[in-house]
């Protein structure tokens, strides 16, 4: 996979780019499992905390299916 730029909302996550698309999503794991943001009930639900709102354009919770979608828009 190529490097992609990596918007500043996206880069407060997972760190500045350029990096792929696999990159960003393992990195935006390890953030969600590092501040708990993994619904303990529905585990494949994420609540963001405000710097992963900003990134899911506002919402406050995501599930993990929508979120790569949300990520893409932030990858370019």
């Amino acid at each position: 996979m190529k490097p992609m730029k990596i918007s500043s909302e996206l880069a407060t996550v997972v760190g500045n780019g350029p990096m792929p698309r696999s990159e960003v999503v393992k990195k935006l794991w390890v953030y969600i499992k590092k501040h708990d943001l993994q619904d303990p009930k529905n585990k494949r639900n994420i609540n963001a905390d405000e710097a992963l709102k900003k990134v899911f354009g506002g919402k406050a919770v995501v599930n993990m299916f929508e979120m790569t979608k949300l990520v893409s828009k932030h990858l370019s």
